[in-house]
């Protein structure tokens, strides 16, 4: 049977082409779900657009860099770089740009989010520590410098409030935990600290509690916390098969809030209907696909984990996002990846992108193929990763 002929000859091509067409879908949809907001605010119809593009320049800089420089170098600079994060979301606390009753920004010549960053920092300090020791066959386990440091940013976000940029930071951390062999004490631990800590952070704030109830029943809340996922339900059963044409969506005219933003994809919904949307899922699903290739193609244990932590963090993210709109989870502040305005975010998230591309670029020339090995043990399943000779487990 003869494949499809494909403009891409890897699967770090795969990934460039595979978000650039969601970005051109992204541009259109943020231009259409913000001109009414930025012409009637901001007497400037294109002000988002324009910020939306900017953006993408710098963060199209950021992959280039990122692609070409071989991702082992990434370990050289990774403490530097994880200290800047930390210092800056200290500083959001200390001198931080207050908008809708939160403090997540900081102006420094340009207005950006530092808890962005973080995501990217989460995913790499886990992949520094992770990967080596599947390379040497070593144990891995939760109590290491990575949770810590993860988790210490997690609890800066927290308190700025943003409930929902915290649990993404910490999450993707923990994620690449599970397939690494942790023991299965430490798996359930983990089960049990995070059902825990879910229902302290939801009761811990009055709002957070209003908005499970309004996920749970949104149309008894249709007019107070419950009026977001209405607005999103409706814009979405609105778009029928093929939407009502670009621009023509009735729901950013004040209607739906955010709708440039978290609820971008009610947008797209409402005026590229069920076809729009399903292509949006279906390059979501193939990003997703072409990543794991690249990290079970890396000729090394943290080249594998940073491709699959870079594709834990994009991807994960937009299920989040989609499931968020659809109602399928609570309203939190989740962008939706290339699609959704964020400046910050579309940076951090090419950036990640590079980093996909440069584990694919630099595995590509080994001499053999890297294969991985999934073993059972009494503590827990582990990765194991082969590169030109056997790496075993060390006898107990």
């Amino acid at each position: 049977m003869r494949r499809l002929p494909v403009p891409w000859a890897s699967p770090g091509e795969a990934v460039f082409y595979i978000v650039l067409m969601l970005f051109a879908i992204g541009t259109i949809n943020v231009f259409s779900a913000s001109f009414v907001l930025a012409g009637q605010i901001l007497n400037d119809s294109y002000f988002f657009l324009k910020r939306h593009l900017v953006a993408f320049l710098l963060g199209m800089v950021g992959l280039a860099v990122m692609a070409r420089v071989d991702y082992r170098r990434l370990r050289n600079y990774l403490p530097l770089f994880v200290l800047a994060v930390l210092a800056m979301l200290l500083a959001v606390h200390v001198s931080g740009v207050d908008a809708n009753g939160a403090r997540r920004w900081l102006r420094l010549g340009v207005k950006f989010q530092p808890s962005e960053f973080a995501k990217l920092a989460a995913v790499l300090m886990a992949a520094v520590y992770i990967g080596p020791r599947l390379d040497k066959g070593l144990p891995v386990t939760i109590f290491s410098w990575p949770v810590v440091l993860t988790g210490a940013m997690g609890a800066f976000v927290l308190l700025q409030p943003d409930m929902g940029t915290a649990v993404v930071v910490v999450g993707v951390c923990l994620l690449l935990y599970l397939p690494s062999g942790i023991p299965r004490r430490q798996v359930y631990g983990l089960m049990f600290c995070a059902a825990m800590g879910t229902v302290y952070l939801v009761y811990a704030a009055a709002y957070r509690a209003e908005r499970i109830l309004a996920w749970l029943d949104p149309w008894s809340y249709e007019q107070t916390s419950g009026y977001q996922t209405v607005q999103a339900l409706l814009a979405i059963g609105s778009g029928s098969l093929f939407g009502t044409g670009l621009g023509m969506g009735a729901s950013k005219f004040h209607y739906l809030p955010e709708a440039h933003t978290d609820f971008a994809f009610a947008v797209l919904c409402q005026e590229m209907g069920f076809a729009g949307a399903a292509l949006v899922l279906a390059l979501f699903a193939a990003l997703a696909w072409y990543g794991i290739k690249t990290a079970l193609r890396a000729s090394d244990g943290f080249g594998m984990m940073a491709a699959t932590g870079a594709t834990f963090l994009i991807v994960g993210q937009a299920v989040g996002n989609i499931a968020m709109v659809c109602g399928l989870l609570p309203v939190t502040g989740i962008p939706l990846p290339f699609i959704s305005f964020g400046g910050t975010s579309l940076v951090v998230n090419l950036l990640a992108v590079g980093l996909l591309i440069s584990v694919s670029r630099h595995s590509a020339g080994s001499s053999a193929p890297v294969t991985t090995r999934a073993e059972d043990s009494g503590a827990g399943a582990r990765i194991r990763v082969v590169d030109r000779r056997t790496i075993r487990r060390p006898e107990k």
